[in-house]
C-alpha cells in the first residue's frame, strides 16, 4: 500500500480559489480501498478519510471525563476568542465547545453549529436551552458544503471532525470563503505524533499533514497550540485579497 500511495498520492494543482465548480478536486483523491474498519477507503493528499461519529455517539462528547482528558477550558482560552465574533463550529454535535465559547463572545456575538445530521442538531437546540443560550443558531450543512454566508465569519473552529470529512478540499473552500478577510480557523485534531494519545489511528491528524492540506488555500500558519493533553490546536488566517 506504501509505494501504491507514493506513486498516486501527489495531488493536482487545485482550481483558482473562488471557483464555484471546483474543477478538478477528483485529483485531490484516490478511493484504493473499500470501506473497512479503519477509513472509508478514501484517501486526500495520502491520508485515508475516517468514518464519521454518528448521533448514536453523542454520549461520548459529553462524558463528564472529557474536562480532565482534553482541557477544554484550556482550549477555550487559547482560541482567543472577543465578545462579538462570528464564529462557526463545524461538526457542532451536542454543542459541548460551542457553548463554551458561546459565553465567551456574550450575546453580540453567534456562534453557527454547523451539523449535517439533523438528530445532532436536535440535541444541540436542547442543549442551549437548557443552558439558557441564545447565541448558537444550528446549521444544516451537508457533507460538500457548510452552506456558511461568504465574508460573514470572524473564526471557524473544526474540533475532532476535520478528518472525518468525506469531502475535505470543497468543505474547506466553503468554510474559507465564509471567513472575513484576516479571519481565523482553527484544526482541533488528536496528535497524530503521539503514539500514547488512546484515539484510533485514523482519528488523529499530525500537524505537517493538517498544514499540507491547508496550503491548497489562501491561509498563513500562525500558531500551534500544543499545551493540551492530547490534541493540538493548529490556527491559520485568512489572507486578504
Amino acid at each position: 500500500m506504501a509505494g501504491l500511495l507514493a506513486a498516486q498520492d501527489k495531488p493536482a494543482k487545485a482550481p483558482p480559489f473562488g471557483s464555484v465548480e471546483l474543477p478538478g478536486t477528483d485529483a485531490l483523491y484516490q478511493q484504493l480501498l473499500s470501506s473497512n474498519v479503519e477509513g472509508i477507503g478514501k484517501f486526500y493528499m495520502g491520508r485515508q478519510i475516517s468514518h464519521v461519529m454518528g448521533h448514536q455517539g453523542a454520549t461520548w462528547l459529553e462524558r463528564p471525563e472529557r474536562e480532565r482528558e482534553e482541557n477544554t477550558s484550556e482550549m477555550i482560552k487559547c482560541l482567543k476568542l472577543k465578545a462579538g465574533d462570528q464564529v462557526a463550529d463545524i461538526g457542532v454535535g451536542t454543542g459541548y465547545i460551542a457553548r463554551r465559547m458561546a459565553k465567551v463572545i456574550g450575546v453580540k456575538g453567534t456562534v453557527f453549529g454547523v451539523d449535517i445530521q439533523p438528530e445532532m442538531l436536535a440535541l444541540l437546540e436542547k442543549n442551549m436551552k437548557k443552558a439558557g443560550l441564545y447565541n448558537v443558531k444550528g446549521h444544516l450543512g451537508t457533507i460538500s458544503d457548510p452552506k456558511l454566508r461568504e465574508n460573514s465569519l470572524d473564526f471557524v473552529i473544526m474540533v475532532d471532525v476535520y478528518h472525518e470529512f468525506s469531502h475535505p478540499y470543497e468543505m474547506m473552500h466553503g468554510i474559507v470563503k465564509a471567513l472575513k478577510p484576516g479571519g481565523r480557523v482553527a484544526f482541533v485534531e488528536y496528535r497524530g505524533e503521539d503514539p500514547k494519545v488512546p484515539i484510533k489511528r485514523l482519528h488523529k491528524m499530525t500537524e505537517v499533514q493538517v498544514k499540507k492540506e491547508a496550503s491548497l488555500f489562501p491561509l498563513k500558519h500562525v500558531e500551534t497550540y500544543k499545551k493540551l493533553p492530547w490534541q493540538h490546536v493548529i490556527f491559520f488566517r485568512k489572507l486578504a485579497k
